[in-house]
C-alpha cells in the first residue's frame, strides 16, 4: 500500500509538473490558445487592442538602434494604457545601408546572424513578460522595408531584388512573384525559422517554445503570392511553413499574417483554403483606406464615411469565413493619415480618429455577440519617438512607420492624446467583455 501511494504520488508530481509546463512555465502566466473558435488565457476569454511594436527587438538591444530606457518607457505606458498585444518583427534580412530598409539587420546573409538584435529579443521578452503583455512574432515579409521575399530569392540565384523606391514597385512585385514556387528561397527561409525557434533566452533561461510571453509565430508579414498563376505554389508554401513551426513548437499558436483577400489576388476561396489549414488557429486581415484608393490624401476626413462603408463590407466578408471555419479573427493592421496627410507630430488626427473610432465598434459589437472577431492591432504605435526627417535615416528614432514610409504619417504617438482617448475607450470596452463571458 506504501508503495502504491508512493507510486501514486510520484506520477501526480509528474503530470502536475507536466500540466504547469504547458500552461503556464510555472510563473501563472500562461500560453494564449483557442478553444471553440475563441481566444483564451489563464481559463478566461481573451479579447485585446494591441498595437504594431516592429522595431521592439532593435529598441530592446544594445547595439545601434537600441534604447532600453526608452524601451522600458513605452512598456510601461502601453501597459497603463492596456495595451498588452504587440505585433513585432523577429528581424530584418540582409545588407545594410539600403534607404528605405529597415537596421541594423538580424540575418546578414542566410544563417548568419547579429547576435546584437537576438540578444534584444530576448531582453523584450524578458521585459514583455515581466509586464503579462505577449508578442506576435512575424518571421518573413513580402515587402522590401525588412528583406524578407527579396533577401530569400537573392541568396536562391535569381539576382539583386529591384527596389521601389529606384525600380518601382511593379517590377519589385514581379520579382517577388517567384517566391512562392522557389524551393530553395523556401530552405533558406526554413532554417532561419528553425534557428529562430529554437533559440533559448539568455536572459530568463526559457526555451522560446516554452515562453508564454509569445503568443504566436506568423509565417510573414502580409505573405502575398503576387500572382494569380503563383497561388497554388503559396498556398503549398503557407502549408509546408506552417506544419513546420508546428513540428518544432507545439505550445503556441501559429497565423499567417495575411490581410484578407487583398493579399490573396482579391481571392476570398484562397482565403479561405489558407485560414483553413489544420496548423493556421486563427485568422489575420489589414486594412489600408488610403493605399487601397478608398481615401485621397487632399481628402481625408471627407472620404472617412466611403472608408468606413468599404470597410465594413470588407470586414463583413472575412467574419463569414472565419465563422465557417470557427476560428477567431484579429485585424492586426490598420491605419489612417494623419489629416492633410501630413507628418508633423502637431497634426490633428480627425480621420484618423474617426476611422479608429468606426474599426473599434465593429470588434466590439461582434464580440459583445459573441462573434469570432476577438481582437485588432493599430498601426503602430511611435510612442515617444520624436522624428527628425521625413525619410527616416540612421540615428534617427524609431517610429510606427518602417524606414520606406514617411515619419510620422501613420504612427501614433504619445502625444496624440486624441487618438489614444479612442483607444483607452476600446480597451477598457474589451476588456470589460472579456470578464462577462
Amino acid at each position: 500500500m506504501k508503495n502504491r501511494f508512493y507510486y501514486l504520488t510520484c506520477v501526480m508530481t509528474f503530470l502536475l509538473a507536466a500540466v504547469s509546463c504547458n500552461t503556464d512555465n510555472g510563473d501563472g502566466k500562461g500560453f494564449v490558445s483557442v478553444n471553440n473558435g475563441h481566444f483564451e488565457r489563464n481559463g478566461k476569454p481573451y479579447y485585446f487592442v494591441g498595437t504594431n511594436f516592429w522595431y521592439g527587438a532593435i529598441l530592446a538591444s544594445e547595439g545601434q538602434g537600441g534604447n532600453r530606457e526608452r524601451l522600458a518607457r513605452e512598456l510601461d505606458y502601453m501597459k497603463e494604457m492596456g495595451i498588452d498585444n504587440l505585433r513585432i518583427l523577429v528581424g530584418s534580412d540582409g545588407e545594410r545601408g539600403v534607404t528605405t530598409k529597415v537596421e541594423p539587420t538580424l540575418q546578414v546573409e542566410p544563417g548568419v546572424y547579429n547576435d546584437t538584435i537576438f540578444d534584444g529579443l530576448d531582453y523584450l521578452l524578458m521585459e514583455m513578460g515581466k509586464r503579462d503583455m505577449v508578442a506576435v512574432l512575424y518571421l518573413n515579409n513580402s515587402w522590401e522595408w525588412s528583406g524578407g521575399y527579396g533577401f530569400y530569392l537573392q541568396h536562391a540565384g535569381e539576382g539583386k531584388a529591384p527596389r521601389p523606391d529606384e525600380d518601382g514597385y511593379p517590377a519589385f512585385m514581379q520579382f517577388v512573384t517567384k517566391f512562392a514556387s522557389n524551393e530553395k528561397a523556401h530552405q533558406l527561409f526554413y532554417q532561419y525559422v528553425k534557428d529562430v525557434i529554437g533559440r533559448t533566452n539568455r536572459y530568463t533561461g526559457k526555451k522560446y517554445v516554452d515562453d508564454p510571453a509569445i503568443m504566436s509565430w506568423q509565417i510573414g508579414n502580409e505573405p502575398r503570392a503576387f500572382a494569380k498563376e503563383a497561388l497554388p505554389d503559396f498556398e503549398k508554401w503557407l502549408a509546408e511553413a506552417s506544419a513546420l513551426i508546428r513540428s518544432l513548437d507545439p505550445n503556441h499558436l501559429i497565423s499567417i499574417g495575411s490581410e484578407g483577400a487583398w493579399g490573396c489576388e482579391e481571392d476570398f476561396d484562397v482565403y479561405e483554403h489558407i485560414c483553413a489549414d489544420k496548423n493556421v488557429d486563427y485568422c489575420n486581415i489589414h486594412l489600408w483606406p488610403y493605399n487601397w484608393g478608398w481615401a485621397r490624401p487632399d481628402s481625408l476626413v471627407e472620404d472617412l464615411q466611403k472608408s468606413c462603408d468599404n470597410t465594413k463590407d470588407y470586414i463583413d466578408r472575412h467574419i463569414a469565413i472565419c465563422q465557417k471555419l470557427n476560428k477567431p479573427l484579429v485585424m492586426e493592421e490598420f491605419g489612417y493619415p494623419r489629416d492633410g496627410f501630413k507628418f508633423d507630430k502637431a497634426t490633428t488626427t480627425v480621420g484618423r480618429d474617426g476611422f479608429y473610432r468606426f474599426v473599434f465598434s465593429l470588434v466590439g459589437d461582434n464580440a459583445e455577440q459573441g462573434g469570432c472577431f476577438a481582437g485588432c492591432n493599430f498601426w503602430g504605435w511611435g510612442g515617444f519617438a520624436n522624428p527628425t526627417h521625413e525619410q527616416w535615416m540612421v540615428g534617427d528614432d524609431y517610429t510606427g512607420d518602417p524606414a520606406q514610409e514617411a515619419q510620422g504619417l501613420n504612427s501614433v504617438f504619445a502625444t496624440d492624446t486624441s487618438t489614444l482617448h479612442v483607444v483607452k475607450r476600446e480597451v477598457e470596452r474589451m476588456a470589460k467583455i472579456g470578464t462577462q463571458k
